[in-house]
């Protein structure tokens, strides 16, 4: 059974976050001032978020990632379920994100109700050093999801 906390930004473990994000110095661009949240499983740290505040009333996530030994498995739809939660009890209005154009992280979003808004074309190609490749295709271009959370 998994547990949900809201940690300091220098509490998440570097090696959960570069599973969802290959660039360190990317990671150190939004870590520090972020809201964070760990899952743990007895104790142990197998589940990351990352959210900043974009703009007044509106979180961006950054990063989500949960152990590769424990992927599937569930915990990564409860932590970002309980972020939402969280996000909504703090009188947030919305959360934004931009994940790829392909593969199951789009699916996952898109399970919890994010919405894609907008393309952003190359932006894989343009902020990042490493070409990032996902079931044998390369990621170029970003999708830009929103949820409301407050709907009405």
């Amino acid at each position: 059974m998994s547990t949900f906390s809201r940690v300091a930004p220098d509490a998440v473990p570097m090696a959960l976050l570069l599973l969802a994000d290959p660039s360190e110095d990317h990671i150190g661009t939004y870590l520090e001032g972020a809201l964070c949240y760990l899952a743990k499983d007895d104790g142990q740290a197998v589940g990351a978020c990352v959210l900043s505040i974009n703009r007044t009333g509106v979180l961006e996530l950054f990063n989500i990632a949960v152990a590769t030994e424990v992927q599937a498995k569930g915990i990564g739809t409860a932590l970002l379920e309980h972020v939402i939660a969280d996000a909504r009890a703090q009188g947030y209005e919305r959360i934004e994100l931009g994940t790829g154009t392909f593969g199951h992280q789009l699916a996952f979003y898109q399970r919890v109700g994010f919405r894609v808004e907008a393309v952003v074309r190359g932006h894989f190609l343009d902020h990042y050093d490493e070409p990032i490749h996902e079931q044998g295709i390369q990621h170029k271009d970003m999708l830009r999801l929103g949820l409301t959370l407050f709907p009405g």
